[in-house]
């Protein structure tokens, strides 16, 4: 259920409808837009009067939230959320996610060594990136491949993070790892996988660093928005929504990128949307269409693989661009951009 506020409501208004409220049992979760206010109301609705906030001075109308996913619902926030990325150091700009600028994230699948990690940030950052992406912890579907380096792989990071400056998004897979994967990240990831390990999506809602979530691997839009409410309803409500391709019975690509994920979601839901091309074809040459075709479609950002030699990649070489070809692509997607309306940072 939410409380719609009159245009020129004034606080104490809103603080009178938060406290009925919360007077019910409920809590109420405030969304301040540009033209009007609008409060949700989380708990048991059935303990609420309806008509008795009706009433109450500066309400517009009370309407119920059909949507199971109450807090990623565009109903309940109707102004897009824009995340917040703050500069890791001194001088340098933050970054937002979600708002008019197209967030580019690029990196290799897997934290291979630290030389590589050091002098890919460095090109990275050189060419427009703004994240650097990089698996410490890797889930593979095989038990015999290279499952990432673990807390030698977040040194790795910290250390391209503190010399370069490129924020860090990286992949937690357990439950007792989302505190020191969070010293490290300034995003954390949570893989197609785990998008329904919610022991793990709980413990992220407490943790004070945007999430990540890619779509499962044969998941839906709706499960993927229901596991984004498993991770806001803890309290963390800076949650990114990724789609990185479904498995369908298509076999010239990895994965069927469903493109089409971008608007339904962006209607859908206030949260940042990001596509995963590398995932979503798995091989380099589909890459930069896809990625193209997705900031054509609303996406906030991008999460592409490069790799300075694909061909000795220790993971995913064959979706993986080179340095050379990252560098000309984020050209072409400046052209996009540009022409929808945005721009890449």
């Amino acid at each position: 259920m939410i409380v719609v506020m009159k245009k020129g409501s004034d606080e104490a208004q809103v603080q009178a409808i938060s406290d009925r409220v919360e007077g019910f049992g409920l809590k109420a979760h405030v969304s301040r837009g540009e033209e009007r206010t609008v409060i949700g109301l989380i708990g048991d609705e059935t303990l609420v009067q309806s008509a008795s906030l009706e009433m109450m001075p500066g309400v517009d109308k009370v309407m119920p939230v059909l949507k199971p996913y109450k807090r990623a619902s565009k109903e309940f926030h109707p102004e897009n959320t824009v995340i917040k990325i703050p500069p890791v150091r001194h001088g340098d700009k933050g970054l937002s996610l979600g708002g008019p600028g197209v967030v580019v994230m690029a990196g290799p699948c897997a934290v291979e060594n630290r030389d590589m990690i050091l002098s890919l940030g460095a090109f990275l950052k050189g060419v427009g990136a703004h994240l650097l992406r990089g698996g410490a912890f890797k889930p593979r579907t095989s038990p015999y491949s290279f499952q990432g380096l673990g807390v030698e792989g977040l040194r790795y990071l910290a250390e391209q993070r503190a010399v370069v400056g490129l924020p860090v998004i990286t992949e937690v897979m357990d439950t007792r790892d989302v505190e020191m994967v969070a010293e490290f990240a300034d995003v954390i990831q949570v893989g197609a996988r785990n998008m329904q390990n919610f022991n793990l999506l709980k413990v992220l809602g407490r943790c004070h660093k945007p999430v990540m979530l890619k779509r499962g691997l044969s998941s839906t839009l709706e499960e993927l928005l229901m596991s984004a409410e498993y991770v806001m309803s803890e309290g963390n409500t800076d949650v990114i929504l990724c789609e990185r391709g479904i498995r369908t019975f298509e076999r010239f690509t990895r994965n069927t990128l469903d493109l089409s994920a971008v608007p339904v979601l962006k209607r859908e839901s206030h949260l940042p949307v990001v596509v995963d091309p590398s995932h979503g074809v798995g091989h380099w040459d589909l890459v930069a269409p896809m990625a193209k075709a997705a900031v054509a479609a609303g996406a906030d950002g991008l999460i592409l693989e490069v790799h300075p030699d694909p061909s000795q990649a220790i993971s995913d070489g064959a979706q993986s661009l080179t340095p050379k070809r990252f560098k000309a692509l984020m050209g072409e997607l400046e052209l996009v951009a540009r022409a929808v309306g945005r721009n890449l940072h």
